[in-house]
């Protein structure tokens, strides 16, 4: 597998936000969001070849509770069936983060699922552009993640005419308020607070969660953390 990075820090966003866990880094994407945070394993995708041994002895090193695999995007990684798998057999609780584009029938505690808006695209990119427009929702891999796992929908919020596609697209997934999270687009403190003056509110009046994203109110945009 290509991994990106692995390292031991907080939760910083969804249901299990401040819980010590290990992160995973997969290298490699099937999207290119244009505001993507981690872009060292998307636009430019960098990391080594690790064997699955290695990083669940990794893992298991740091003595934690709680693991979560992300990306990139993890469900595209050849190994990732075996990892998580290896993960469960050890006792780990584990969180996939994905775009829910592709399914893999990984071993996983809570799928965390963050369906691409359309302000995801990078309309000024002739080759991904289109790409990431055409891919970016699949209602029917979404479907089979909601059906199959305990789950979060976590939405990123760059403006508040995106609770539109919000709401239409938790309404064809037959999704409740209570499984939605939105959390504002940003790469450091000031855009994040600035834009939680709006959403907290669209939160109250849909019923939603606020998910804050630790790892930028205290490190900002850093990587490893």
């Amino acid at each position: 597998m290509k991994i990106a990075e692995v390292f031991y820090s907080v939760q910083g966003e969804g249901k299990l936000v401040g819980v010590p866990s290990v992160f995973v880094r997969t290298s490699g994407c099937n999207l290119r969001c244009v505001w993507c945070d981690t872009p060292y394993t998307s636009w430019a995708p960098e990391g080594v070849a690790r064997t699955v041994e290695s990083l669940v002895a990794e893992v298991m090193a740091f003595g934690a509770r709680h693991v979560v695999v992300t990306g990139g995007e993890p469900l595209i990684a050849p190994e990732v069936v075996l990892l998580t798998s290896q993960l469960r057999a050890r006792g780990m609780h584990i969180t996939v983060e994905t775009a829910g584009t592709v399914y893999a029938p990984v071993a996983c505690d809570l799928m965390s699922i963050s369906p691409k808006l359309a302000n995801s695209t990078p309309t000024s990119d002739p080759k991904w552009g289109p790409v990431h427009e055409r891919t970016r929702l699949r209602l029917e891999v979404l479907g089979q993640l909601l059906a199959d796992y305990d789950y979060q929908l976590k939405f990123v919020v760059s403006d508040p005419a995106d609770l539109g596609e919000i709401v239409s697209l938790i309404s064809k997934l037959g999704a409740s308020a209570e499984h939605v999270l939105l959390m504002p687009e940003g790469r450091s403190p000031e855009v994040l607070r600035e834009r939680a003056l709006w959403l907290v509110p669209l939160c109250l009046e849909h019923g939603f969660r606020y998910s804050p994203r630790v790892q930028v109110d205290i490190w900002g945009d850093r990587r490893g953390v």
